[in-house]
């Protein structure tokens, strides 16, 4: 870490001094790091897949699934036998529920044999108005983990950021279960993830973006909405600052980016969760990263405190039509990929 900024300068000054470089320099003696490499100094990579094949060559720390992950990994050969093995172990003793949960923690136990950290395991998105079914959901998957010697401590239990969610959140939080906050697409929603003690949010980068596209149309300006202007960037930037401003112990995990120009923009996040596609394109890419969000600028901004009690919380919400439309619209597609999931289970149980 202490060398960082050393690295940072050199990478700068060969991009700058490339057709004439200086006879003798300190940069001569540092390796050129890709773009993939000088993130992890600024921020903790995450491998956002059901694929844990292809997250070994880029060593995250922790990984993120979803339903739509694990459903595209078991339509693959490689992962097939997961599942089947699910059906065997689970199928007699509650049907396809049981093999469901069965095959989340199968993936979740393979991918922890490869990740040093945590791995994120989401509670059915058709609970997502459901607090006491949710919590009834993630203590279960809890105990299928420590049946399998996993600690809690090594799991996240994914939850859609509603308001049921986040009250489920708050009871889990308080047993010991940490909680991933997931489709999250304003600052209501994440300041209410933490004041209920939540462990990490993710909010979702792409899709923002990807709203905001639609919208506008043939009246959307690339150049000028990208970067630091890109408004799942500056969405993820507020909350980051909001946090660090008042002193929240939640982290930020930036989700669901489209480009890679979008990660490079909020290096200094907590956390990044990447899928493999953008993993490599970093990997294999030259050129300086810098770090775009820290504790010091947060606490330098003008920032003020908005209330996010239930009343204020369904207010702004109905009031961001972006955030409204987005969080509807990824309940209503993780319920629809468990469901194919689940007729994949019922085919193979016969």
């Amino acid at each position: 870490m202490a060398r960082l900024p050393a690295t940072v300068q050199c990478l700068k000054r060969r991009r700058e001094s490339a057709a004439f470089p200086p006879p003798h320099d300190d940069c001569n003696d540092l390796p050129i790091m890709n773009q993939l490499e000088q993130l992890k100094q600024f921020t903790t990579v995450v491998a956002d897949t059901g694929d844990f094949q292809l997250m070994k060559q880029y060593t995250p720390q922790d990984a993120t699934t979803n339903p739509s992950l694990i459903l595209k990994a078991v339509q693959k050969s490689e992962y097939r036998g997961l599942l089947e093995q699910a059906v065997r172990d689970y199928h007699n003793e509650g049907g396809v529920d049981a093999v469901m949960d069965g095959v989340l923690i199968a993936f979740g136990c393979e991918i922890l044999a490869i990740v040093p950290g945590r791995v994120s395991t989401e509670v059915d998105a058709r609970l997502s108005f459901d607090t006491e079914a949710t919590v009834e959901k993630a203590r279960h998957l809890i105990r299928l983990y420590e049946q399998r010697g996993v600690a809690r401590e090594r799991v996240l239990i994914k939850i859609a950021s509603t308001w049921e969610g986040i009250r489920a959140a708050e009871i889990l939080q308080r047993e010991g279960i940490r909680c991933n906050m997931t489709l999250l697409f304003s600052l209501v929603q994440a300041v209410a993830c933490a004041e209920a003690g939540a462990q990490l949010i993710s909010p979702f980068v792409g899709r923002i973006l990807d709203w905001y596209k639609k919208q506008a149309g043939d009246q959307w300006d690339a150049a000028a909405n990208a970067g630091d202007n890109d408004p799942g960037v500056r969405s993820v930037r507020q909350i980051y600052d909001y946090y660090k401003k008042f002193g929240y112990s939640t982290e930020v995990m930036g989700a669901s980016f489209r480009s890679t120009a979008q990660i490079v923009a909020l290096a200094g996040s907590d956390l990044l969760t990447i899928s493999p596609d953008l993993l490599e394109q970093l990997a294999r890419t030259e050129g300086t990263v810098e770090r775009k969000l820290s504790i010091d600028l947060a606490q330098a901004g003008n920032i003020a405190r908005i209330p996010a009690d239930e009343r204020a919380f369904r207010w702004q919400l109905n009031e961001d039509a972006m955030a409204t439309e987005k969080l509807s619209e990824g309940i209503r597609l993780f319920a629809a990929d468990s469901v194919k999931l689940e007729k994949l289970v019922a085919e193979i149980a016969g």
